[in-house]
C-alpha cells in the first residue's frame, strides 16, 4: 500500500540517487590538463558554480550577467580559465542562456547526454572536464549549432582596447 511516507522517502532517495550519479560522473576516455578533487574544486568555485561545472547541473534561465555581455572579447571556463568561446560567434538565441554558434579550436568536448529521459549534446571544457551546458542544431548559419552555455561557468576577458 503507497502512503505519503513511502511516496516521501521514494522522492527523497530517488533525488539523492540521481544526484549521486551525477557527482561521480567522469568523461570516458578523456583526460584533463587541470585536475583537482571536490574540496579543491569547493575552493576553487561558488556552490553554484560547483553544482554546474562539477555536477552537470544548470542555472535558472535569465539569470546570467553574461547573458547581454556585447563586448568584444573572450568567454573563458571559471574553472580553468580556458577561452571558450569568441564574442564575435555570441547570439541572442531568446532562450535565457548565452548562447553561441561556434566555440574557439579545441576548447570544448562533448558527450551524449542522456539524463531526464531526452537525448543531448553535453558541452564540457576540454582542459578541465568541466560541464558548461548543451549544444543544439537550430542555431543560426554558418554553423547551425546553439551553444547554450551556463553563464556562471564562464568569465569575460575583454578585447584589449
Amino acid at each position: 500500500m503507497l502512503n505519503r511516507r513511502l511516496l516521501l522517502m521514494t522522492t527523497v532517495f530517488g533525488a539523492l540517487a540521481v544526484r549521486a550519479s551525477l557527482a561521480g560522473k567522469t568523461i570516458a576516455g578523456e583526460t584533463f590538463a587541470v585536475t583537482h578533487n571536490d574540496e579543491e574544486w569547493h575552493k576553487l568555485l561558488t556552490p553554484d558554480q560547483f553544482v554546474i561545472l562539477r555536477q552537470a547541473g544548470t542555472e535558472n534561465p535569465f539569470t546570467s550577467a553574461l547573458l547581454h555581455e556585447e563586448r568584444k572579447g573572450n568567454f573563458a571556463c571559471v574553472g580553468c580559465d580556458q577561452r571558450l568561446f569568441s564574442s564575435a560567434t555570441k547570439f541572442d538565441s531568446g532562450t535565457g542562456w548565452p548562447s553561441f554558434w561556434a566555440p574557439l579550436d579545441h576548447a570544448v568536448g562533448m558527450t551524449n547526454d542522456t539524463t531526464f529521459g531526452m537525448v543531448r549534446t553535453a558541452v564540457h571544457c576540454s582542459r578541465c572536464g568541466g560541464h558548461l551546458g548543451h549544444v543544439f542544431d537550430d542555431g543560426p548559419k554558418p554553423t547551425g549549432l546553439r551553444y547554450c552555455i551556463n553563464g556562471l561557468v564562464m568569465r569575460f576577458h575583454p578585447a584589449a582596447a
